[in-house]
Protein backbone atom coordinates (compact mmCIF):
# COMPACT_ATOMS: atom_id res chain seq x y z
CA UNK A 1 0.00 0.00 0.00
CA UNK A 2 1.51 3.67 -0.83
CA UNK A 3 2.40 5.49 2.11
CA UNK A 4 0.10 8.21 2.56
CA UNK A 5 1.78 12.08 3.21
CA UNK A 6 1.05 13.25 6.42
CA UNK A 7 0.36 17.12 6.66
CA UNK A 8 -1.06 16.99 10.34
CA UNK A 9 0.56 15.16 13.49
CA UNK A 10 -0.08 15.55 17.06
CA UNK A 11 1.98 13.45 19.32
CA UNK A 12 0.90 12.87 23.09
CA UNK A 13 -0.41 16.38 23.58
CA UNK A 14 -1.54 17.72 27.05
CA UNK A 15 -3.05 20.84 27.86
CA UNK A 16 -4.63 21.73 31.21
CA UNK A 17 -6.49 25.55 32.26
CA UNK A 18 -5.73 26.01 35.92
CA UNK A 19 -6.55 22.47 37.42
CA UNK A 20 -9.07 21.39 34.63
CA UNK A 21 -7.18 18.95 32.36
CA UNK A 22 -8.38 19.85 28.96
CA UNK A 23 -6.35 17.50 26.47
CA UNK A 24 -5.31 14.18 28.08
CA UNK A 25 -2.49 12.82 25.12
CA UNK A 26 -4.02 13.02 21.75
CA UNK A 27 -2.36 10.81 19.15
CA UNK A 28 -3.63 11.82 15.39
CA UNK A 29 -2.18 11.57 11.91
CA UNK A 30 -4.14 13.85 9.18
CA UNK A 31 -2.87 13.13 5.15
CA UNK A 32 -2.80 14.80 2.60
CA UNK A 33 -5.63 15.77 0.71
CA UNK A 34 -8.30 13.84 2.88
CA UNK A 35 -11.57 15.73 4.82
CA UNK A 36 -10.79 14.89 8.53
CA UNK A 37 -13.55 14.98 10.68
CA UNK A 38 -12.54 15.82 14.40
CA UNK A 39 -15.76 15.09 16.53
CA UNK A 40 -16.93 14.93 20.38
CA UNK A 41 -19.35 16.94 22.56
CA UNK A 42 -19.36 20.18 23.94
CA UNK A 43 -16.57 20.49 26.43
CA UNK A 44 -14.65 17.42 25.08
CA UNK A 45 -11.13 19.87 24.23
CA UNK A 46 -12.37 19.60 20.24
CA UNK A 47 -11.88 23.22 19.47
CA UNK A 48 -8.97 23.59 22.02
CA UNK A 49 -7.42 20.99 20.15
CA UNK A 50 -7.81 22.82 16.77
CA UNK A 51 -6.20 25.78 18.21
CA UNK A 52 -3.37 23.91 18.96
CA UNK A 53 -2.74 22.62 15.65
CA UNK A 54 -2.41 25.95 14.09
CA UNK A 55 -0.68 27.23 16.79
CA UNK A 56 -2.93 29.48 18.87
CA UNK A 57 -1.94 27.60 21.24
CA UNK A 58 1.29 25.60 23.12
CA UNK A 59 0.73 22.38 24.84
CA UNK A 60 2.14 22.16 28.39
CA UNK A 61 3.66 18.30 26.70
CA UNK A 62 3.40 16.54 23.68
CA UNK A 63 4.79 17.91 19.99
CA UNK A 64 2.41 18.97 17.12
CA UNK A 65 3.50 18.74 13.38
CA UNK A 66 2.29 21.19 10.60
CA UNK A 67 3.26 20.70 6.87
CA UNK A 68 6.38 18.46 8.21
CA UNK A 69 7.60 21.45 11.10
CA UNK A 70 7.34 21.08 14.52
CA UNK A 71 5.41 24.13 15.30
CA UNK A 72 5.87 23.90 18.73
CA UNK A 73 9.64 24.81 18.91
CA UNK A 74 9.21 27.51 15.72
CA UNK A 75 10.28 31.28 16.19
CA UNK A 76 7.14 33.69 15.57
CA UNK A 77 8.59 34.88 12.62
CA UNK A 78 9.08 30.87 11.15
CA UNK A 79 5.39 30.32 12.46
CA UNK A 80 3.98 33.03 10.30
CA UNK A 81 5.46 31.60 7.06
CA UNK A 82 3.70 28.56 8.31
CA UNK A 83 0.46 30.44 8.59
CA UNK A 84 0.66 31.84 5.37
CA UNK A 85 0.28 27.97 3.91
CA UNK A 86 -3.20 27.27 6.24
CA UNK A 87 -6.56 29.17 6.54
CA UNK A 88 -9.19 29.04 9.46
CA UNK A 89 -12.97 29.54 8.83
CA UNK A 90 -14.22 30.51 12.17
CA UNK A 91 -17.27 29.36 13.97
CA UNK A 92 -18.66 32.92 13.87
CA UNK A 93 -17.16 33.86 10.85
CA UNK A 94 -14.65 36.84 12.47
CA UNK A 95 -16.07 39.44 9.69
CA UNK A 96 -14.74 42.73 10.48
CA UNK A 97 -17.80 45.04 10.49
CA UNK A 98 -16.48 48.15 9.89
CA UNK A 99 -14.73 46.55 6.16
CA UNK A 100 -16.60 45.38 3.16
CA UNK A 101 -16.91 41.85 2.22
CA UNK A 102 -13.92 42.37 -0.34
CA UNK A 103 -11.62 44.66 2.46
CA UNK A 104 -12.43 41.43 4.53
CA UNK A 105 -11.17 39.01 1.85
CA UNK A 106 -8.06 41.09 0.84
CA UNK A 107 -6.53 41.53 4.08
CA UNK A 108 -4.54 38.49 4.40
CA UNK A 109 -3.27 39.36 0.98
CA UNK A 110 -2.42 43.33 1.85
CA UNK A 111 -0.66 41.96 4.85
CA UNK A 112 1.19 39.20 3.52
CA UNK A 113 2.26 40.06 -0.17
CA UNK A 114 3.69 42.92 -2.02
CA UNK A 115 0.65 42.50 -4.91
CA UNK A 116 -1.00 44.83 -6.52
CA UNK A 117 -4.17 46.24 -5.46
CA UNK A 118 -5.92 45.71 -8.87
CA UNK A 119 -4.54 42.13 -9.02
CA UNK A 120 -5.77 41.70 -5.44
CA UNK A 121 -9.18 42.42 -6.51
CA UNK A 122 -9.22 40.02 -9.45
CA UNK A 123 -8.32 37.37 -6.71
CA UNK A 124 -11.75 38.73 -4.79
CA UNK A 125 -13.38 38.06 -7.36
CA UNK A 126 -12.00 34.71 -7.64
CA UNK A 127 -12.52 33.63 -4.04
CA UNK A 128 -16.10 34.86 -4.20
CA UNK A 129 -16.94 33.16 -7.40
CA UNK A 130 -15.73 30.00 -5.95
CA UNK A 131 -18.43 30.01 -2.39
CA UNK A 132 -21.42 31.22 -4.64
CA UNK A 133 -20.91 34.88 -4.00
CA UNK A 134 -20.09 36.32 -7.20
CA UNK A 135 -20.49 40.46 -7.19
CA UNK A 136 -20.79 40.76 -3.04
CA UNK A 137 -17.44 42.51 -2.84
CA UNK A 138 -19.36 45.93 -1.85
CA UNK A 139 -21.41 44.93 0.62
CA UNK A 140 -21.16 44.96 4.48
CA UNK A 141 -21.18 42.21 7.08
CA UNK A 142 -24.00 43.34 8.41
CA UNK A 143 -26.14 42.95 4.72
CA UNK A 144 -25.35 39.14 4.59
CA UNK A 145 -27.37 36.23 6.36
CA UNK A 146 -25.44 34.00 8.40
CA UNK A 147 -25.17 31.21 5.95
CA UNK A 148 -23.38 34.11 3.44
CA UNK A 149 -21.19 35.59 6.18
CA UNK A 150 -19.87 31.53 6.62
CA UNK A 151 -18.75 32.07 2.76
CA UNK A 152 -17.43 34.93 3.11
CA UNK A 153 -15.65 33.41 5.86
CA UNK A 154 -14.41 30.97 3.79
CA UNK A 155 -13.52 32.61 1.06
CA UNK A 156 -11.00 34.64 3.25
CA UNK A 157 -9.84 31.29 4.17
CA UNK A 158 -8.88 30.33 0.90
CA UNK A 159 -7.46 33.32 -0.83
CA UNK A 160 -3.99 32.75 -0.09
CA UNK A 161 -4.46 29.25 -1.93
CA UNK A 162 -3.79 27.85 1.54
CA UNK A 163 -2.74 23.86 1.82
CA UNK A 164 -4.76 23.12 4.99
CA UNK A 165 -8.26 24.60 6.06
CA UNK A 166 -9.67 23.99 9.24
CA UNK A 167 -12.94 24.72 9.95
CA UNK A 168 -13.92 24.99 13.47
CA UNK A 169 -18.24 23.94 13.67
CA UNK A 170 -18.73 25.23 9.95
CA UNK A 171 -22.35 24.49 10.51
CA UNK A 172 -23.41 25.55 13.79
CA UNK A 173 -26.61 27.85 13.92
CA UNK A 174 -27.28 27.28 10.45
CA UNK A 175 -30.48 25.85 9.36
CA UNK A 176 -30.31 22.36 7.80
CA UNK A 177 -30.77 23.62 3.84
CA UNK A 178 -27.93 26.14 4.26
CA UNK A 179 -25.97 23.94 6.16
CA UNK A 180 -26.12 21.20 3.29
CA UNK A 181 -24.62 24.14 1.38
CA UNK A 182 -21.96 24.55 3.20
CA UNK A 183 -21.01 20.97 3.31
CA UNK A 184 -20.89 20.84 -0.36
CA UNK A 185 -19.06 23.75 -0.58
CA UNK A 186 -16.39 22.11 1.72
CA UNK A 187 -16.24 19.03 -0.43
CA UNK A 188 -15.88 21.27 -3.70
CA UNK A 189 -12.98 23.61 -2.67
CA UNK A 190 -10.81 20.33 -1.39
CA UNK A 191 -11.54 18.68 -4.52
CA UNK A 192 -11.19 21.55 -7.03
CA UNK A 193 -8.12 23.10 -4.94
CA UNK A 194 -6.61 19.71 -3.80
CA UNK A 195 -6.76 20.92 -0.23
CA UNK A 196 -6.49 19.18 2.84
CA UNK A 197 -9.56 19.70 5.28
CA UNK A 198 -10.06 19.49 9.00
CA UNK A 199 -13.14 20.15 10.20
CA UNK A 200 -14.09 20.35 13.92
CA UNK A 201 -17.80 19.66 14.43
CA UNK A 202 -20.80 17.72 16.22
CA UNK A 203 -23.49 18.12 13.71
CA UNK A 204 -23.64 14.57 12.89
CA UNK A 205 -25.02 15.16 9.20
CA UNK A 206 -21.91 16.87 7.97
CA UNK A 207 -19.92 14.18 9.66
CA UNK A 208 -21.00 11.31 7.51
CA UNK A 209 -21.31 13.90 4.84
CA UNK A 210 -18.20 15.39 3.85
CA UNK A 211 -15.77 13.06 6.00
CA UNK A 212 -12.78 10.63 4.57
CA UNK A 213 -12.16 9.99 7.89
CA UNK A 214 -13.56 10.60 11.23
CA UNK A 215 -11.98 10.89 15.19
CA UNK A 216 -13.87 11.15 17.77
CA UNK A 217 -12.28 13.14 20.99
CA UNK A 218 -13.83 12.21 24.53
CA UNK A 219 -12.47 13.40 27.88
CA UNK A 220 -9.71 15.33 26.03
CA UNK A 221 -8.39 11.70 24.22
CA UNK A 222 -8.77 9.97 20.96
CA UNK A 223 -11.56 7.26 21.73
CA UNK A 224 -11.66 5.91 18.00
CA UNK A 225 -10.19 6.74 14.39
CA UNK A 226 -12.10 5.15 11.03
CA UNK A 227 -14.19 5.73 7.89
CA UNK A 228 -17.90 7.22 8.29
CA UNK A 229 -18.78 3.11 7.92
CA UNK A 230 -16.28 2.28 10.50
CA UNK A 231 -17.55 4.71 12.48
CA UNK A 232 -21.40 3.94 12.17
CA UNK A 233 -20.54 0.44 13.39
CA UNK A 234 -18.35 1.18 15.84
CA UNK A 235 -18.50 -1.55 18.59
CA UNK A 236 -17.56 1.49 21.21
CA UNK A 237 -20.69 1.91 22.91
CA UNK A 238 -19.69 5.81 23.57
CA UNK A 239 -19.41 6.21 20.19
CA UNK A 240 -22.41 4.46 19.06
CA UNK A 241 -23.94 6.55 21.38
CA UNK A 242 -22.75 9.39 20.19
CA UNK A 243 -23.43 8.83 17.23
CA UNK A 244 -27.11 8.07 17.46
CA UNK A 245 -27.75 10.67 19.99
CA UNK A 246 -29.25 8.49 22.40
CA UNK A 247 -30.20 9.80 26.18
CA UNK A 248 -30.06 6.57 27.99
CA UNK A 249 -26.35 4.63 27.38
CA UNK A 250 -22.34 4.89 28.34
CA UNK A 251 -22.49 8.38 28.29
CA UNK A 252 -24.89 9.35 30.92
CA UNK A 253 -25.99 12.95 32.35
CA UNK A 254 -26.49 14.45 35.78
CA UNK A 255 -28.08 17.56 36.28
CA UNK A 256 -25.87 20.40 38.34
CA UNK A 257 -27.46 24.11 38.87
CA UNK A 258 -30.18 24.00 36.10
CA UNK A 259 -27.59 22.51 33.24
CA UNK A 260 -26.84 18.97 32.15
CA UNK A 261 -23.17 17.55 32.49
CA UNK A 262 -21.37 14.65 31.53
CA UNK A 263 -21.25 12.55 34.51
CA UNK A 264 -18.01 11.00 33.44
CA UNK A 265 -16.80 14.36 33.20
CA UNK A 266 -13.41 14.10 35.07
Amino acid sequence: MEKREVVVKSENVHKKFGDRSILNGIDLEIYRGETFVIMGGSGCGKSTFLRHLIGALKPDSGKIHLLGKDIISLKETEMDEIRKKIGMSFQSSALFDSMTVGENISLPLREHTKLDGSVIDIVVKMKLELVGLRGFEDLMPSQLSGGMRKRVGLARAIVMDPQIIFYDEPTAGLDPIVAGVIDKLILDLSKKLSITSVVVTHDMKSVFSIADRVAMLYHGKVLEVGTPDEMKNSSNGIVRQFITGEPDGPISFVQKGGDYLDSLTK
